[in-house]
C-alpha cells in the first residue's frame, strides 16, 4: 500500500508539472476572498424504529426502570456552516476551509432516543445542544489541490456518512489530481474519524487508514474506477466499478452499474470484532478475507426509471465496514436499513422510480424498491447454526423540492422501511423518517 500510495502522489506531481503551460484551475485563480463561499445547510429529522414481534429496545435512560421496549423515537435539527476560501494567485495557490456542526434536540419521544441522532450524557439522556468547530489549509498547484484538516470525504475505501442529522468528520491529509481530462487521481492518509453524534476528534476504531484511488471517463457514457485502502490494525481493502450508459432513443437509456469490494481482515480486527457478538469466530487465530459485488440494471424511459439488481457476498465473514467509514459501502442494495451484506448472502433488488415533472409537478419524485436476501451463513461461537438465514426489505420515498421563490430549494422528504428476518438473523423493524432540508448560500 505504501508503494502505491507515493506511486500516485509521484504521478500527480509529474502530471502537473508537465502541464503547467496550459490553462488550469490555478491560472484561472481570482483570489482568495473573490473565491470563497459561506454556506448554511439545514436539516430537521425525525426518525422512529418499530420493532415486532415482540423485540425489545430500552434507551440507556430508561432501561433501569424497563419502559417503553421495542419502539425509538428522536426528533432533531442539525444546522451546517462552512467557509470556503479561494486560493491565493500564483503558482502555488493557499487557502483554507472552516465548518460548524450543531445538533438541537426537538424531542426524544419521551426517553426513547437511540436512532444514531444525538450524544447522550452519563445518565444516559440526550444531549439537548452540541457542536463542532474544525477546519482545514489547502494547497493549490495547476489541477492538482493538497488539504489537510478536519474534512468529509467520498471515496469507496474511506467515506464519511451523513444519514443523520450530521455527518462524520475526518482528519488527515487528501491529494486530489485532476491534471489529466477524464482522469482523477486521489490518495490520502487519515488518523482520526468522529462520528455523528460526536463533537470529539476520533470516536472510533480507526488508527490510520491510507488510502488511493483513481478514475477515469472513457467516454461520455463509460467510466471506470479502482481504489484501496489500508486500515491499521483491521482490514486492506481493494474497490473497483464500472458504469456504462447506453442511450436508445430520445428519452430512453439503459444504464449499467457494476461494484466490488476484496477485503482482507486483520487477526487482531476479527479477535476484537467477535469477542462480544452473539454469533462470531471467537478465539480465532487466522485472518479472513470477503468478496461482494453487485450489478445494476437501469432501464429510463421519459419520467420512469426500472432498476434489477444482484448482489453476492462470499468468503469468511461479511463485508465488515464503519471504521473507514459509515459510508463506505457503495454497494446497488445497501439500502434504507439493511445492507444485504452477510456471510454467503445472495440478494435481489426491484426498484421503480418516477419523476413528476414530465406530469406538471416539477419538485416531485416517488421511488419504491424490494429486496430479497437468501443464504445467509449465521454462526454461534463460531459454529455454524443456519446456512439458509433470509432477510427481505421494503422501501417507499417520496420527495418534493420548491422550486422557486424566497424558500427555493427547500426540500421535504418521507422514507418509509419495512424490514423483515429469520430470528436466527436479525429482527423485524419498521423504520420511518421525515426529513426536511434548506440549503442557504450567504456568499
Amino acid at each position: 500500500m505504501q508503494v502505491m500510495k507515493w506511486s500516485v502522489i509521484a504521478l500527480a506531481v509529474a502530471a502537473g508539472t508537465t502541464q503547467m503551460a496550459v490553462a488550469s484551475s490555478q491560472s484561472e485563480s481570482k483570489g482568495f476572498v473573490e473565491d470563497s463561499s459561506f454556506n448554511i445547510f439545514n436539516r430537521a429529522l425525525y426518525m422512529n424504529r418499530d420493532f415486532r414481534n415482540g423485540a425489545t429496545y430500552e434507551s440507556t435512560a430508561n432501561e433501569a426502570k424497563g419502559e417503553r421496549k421495542g419502539y425509538r423515537e428522536d426528533f432533531g435539527l442539525g444546522v451546517r456552516m462552512l467557509f470556503e476560501s479561494g486560493f491565493t494567485q500564483g503558482t502555488v495557490g493557499v487557502g483554507f476551509d472552516a465548518h460548524t456542526l450543531s445538533s438541537f434536540k426537538l424531542d426524544t419521544g419521551d426517553g426513547r432516543q437511540g436512532n444514531g441522532l444525538f450524544a447522550e450524557n452519563e445518565l444516559g439522556e440526550a444531549e439537548d445542544t452540541q457542536t463542532e468547530v474544525g477546519g482545514a489549509i489547502k494547497f493549490r498547484v495547476s489541477d492538482t489541490v493538497l488539504k489537510y484538516g478536519n474534512q468529509v470525504t467520498a471515496s469507496p475505501v474511506f467515506s464519511t456518512d451523513d444519514s443523520r442529522i450530521l455527518p462524520e468528520v475526518a482528519t488527515g491529509t487528501m491529494l486530489t489530481s485532476n491534471e489529466i481530462e477524464g482522469l482523477e487521481l486521489t490518495a490520502g492518509r487519515f488518523t482520526a474519524l468522529s462520528d455523528q453524534v460526536q463533537t470529539a476528534r476520533d470516536s472510533t476504531a480507526l488508527k490510520e487508514i491510507n488510502i488511493v484511488g483513481a478514475s477515469y471517463s472513457f467516454t461520455d457514457n463509460f467510466s471506470g474506477s479502482i481504489h484501496a485502502s489500508d486500515a491499521e490494525d483491521l482490514w486492506k481493502k481493494y474497490y473497483a466499478n464500472l458504469n456504462y450508459n447506453l442511450p436508445l432513443a430520445e428519452e430512453q437509456a439503459l444504464n449499467f452499474d457494476f461494484n466490488i469490494y476484496k477485503s482482507d481482515y486483520e487477526k487482531s480486527y476479527i479477535k476484537s470484532a467477535t469477542a462480544n457478538e452473539d454469533t462470531g469466530f471467537e478465539g480465532v487465530n487466522e485472518s479472513q478475507d470477503n468478496n461482494i459485488w453487485s450489478l445494476a440494471a437501469a432501464y429510463s424511459i421519459g419520467a420512469h426509471t426500472f432498476t434489477l439488481a444482484h448482489q453476492r457476498s462470499s468468503g469468511d465473514r461479511g463485508y465488515d465496514y464503519g471504521a473507514d467509514g459509515d459510508g463506505t459501502i457503495y454497494l446497488s442494495n445497501s439500502v434504507q436499513y439493511s445492507d444485504f451484506n452477510a456471510e454467503d448472502e445472495k440478494s435481489w433488488q426491484a426498484r421503480y422510480d418516477v419523476d413528476m415533472t414530465s406530469y406538471g409537478v416539477p419538485g416531485l419524485s416517488f421511488m419504491t424498491r424490494y429486496i430479497t436476501g437468501t443464504d445467509i451463513n449465521v454462526r454461534e461461537d463460531g459454529l455454524l447454526v443456519d446456512s439458509n438465514a433470509k432477510e427481505h426489505e421494503l422501501n417507499i420515498e417520496a420527495k418534493y423540492v420548491i422550486q422557486e421563490g424566497a424558500a427555493k430549494d427547500l426540500s421535504f422528504r418521507v422514507r418509509n422501511a419495512i424490514y423483515r428476518a429469520n430470528s436466527s438473523y436479525g429482527r423485524d423493524i419498521n423504520d420511518f423518517r421525515l426529513i426536511v432540508e434548506y440549503p442557504l448560500s450567504v456568499l
